[in-house]
């Protein structure tokens, strides 16, 4: 937009079961959450849009706090708050939450001014099935218990800077550097909504395609006593998709928070 007097940023939260990502695919029948609120946008602003997003989830997987930025007009840029939060969450679906409404200085990008973005994957152990949490978690019905400090320490190796090509998707890892910074990998028995748990909140500057699944998968390898926590260091030095192990289910996976500059982002009525 070569009138961009700001950037609009939506936050927005989502279920992930009825869609095929967020990113938009070649066949526009295909149902997703950039689709859904981009014709939104478009109908609200009266002309197209292009949006980046803070994080191109899978299909399946939810978010609490994914960030959308657009270029607007000054004219664009006078639209009450409370009007466009109002008409967003009236023509997007239910399944689709619009939880803030910020702006940012012109050249601001969701996706290249993030800092650090944090995801929980979550399983439920166990004959019985989740409740309330069905559809947002991996639910492991006949593997036993497993062994969380085990899998812990094992998730401790994996911090810093390291070449993560053993975990991600194989055919996405070509051409590219597969070099990332894990600061966060923390597995814990917690409790939502009256649900036994277990949480892998993992935190980093990015992450590859499916990294975080295929870090649940191998750590659940781990925690059955497969193999001893040291072995998740051997697989980092394959370098090769076939070491780790499987690539855990999207419903379990949840973008939870996006980090950006002090001050980048402001309300959107703060003039």
């Amino acid at each position: 937009m070569e009138d961009a007097h700001a950037a609009m940023v939506v936050k927005l939260g989502y279920r992930g079961e009825a869609y095929a990502g967020f990113a938009e695919q070649k066949d526009p029948a295909i149902r997703t959450v950039a689709g859904e609120l981009r014709r939104a946008l478009e109908l609200i602003l009266r002309r197209e849009v292009t949006l980046a997003c803070a994080g191109r989830t899978d299909a399946g997987v939810h978010a609490l706090a994914q960030y959308v930025s657009l270029p607007v007009s000054a004219g664009e840029c006078a639209l009450e708050g409370r009007r466009i939060i109002h008409a967003l969450s009236g023509i997007t679906p239910d399944d689709i939450s619009i939880r803030g409404l910020f702006r940012a200085d012109a050249s601001f990008s969701a996706r290249f001014d993030a800092l650090r973005r944090r995801y929980r994957y979550r399983i439920v152990l166990g004959e019985a099935g989740p409740v309330l949490m069905r559809g947002s978690v991996w639910w492991l019905k006949s593997v036993g218990e497993l062994d969380v400090q085990a899998m812990h320490r094992a998730a401790q190796l994996l911090l810093g800077e390291h070449d993560f090509k053993s975990f991600c998707k194989a055919s996405s890892a070509e051409g590219i550097s597969t070099m990332r910074c894990l600061e966060q990998l923390d597995v814990t028995r917690i409790e939502e909504a009256g649900e036994e748990l277990i949480a892998f909140d993992v935190g980093a500057n990015a992450f590859l395609h499916n990294m975080v699944r295929t870090l649940a998968g191998t750590l659940v390898e781990v925690g059955r006593g497969a193999h001893e926590p040291a072995w998740v260091l051997r697989v980092l030095e394959a370098r090769d998709r076939r070491a780790a192990g499987q690539n855990a289910p999207a419903e379990g996976l949840t973008l939870c928070h996006v980090e950006y500059p002090p001050g980048a982002l402001r309300l959107w009525d703060e003039r």
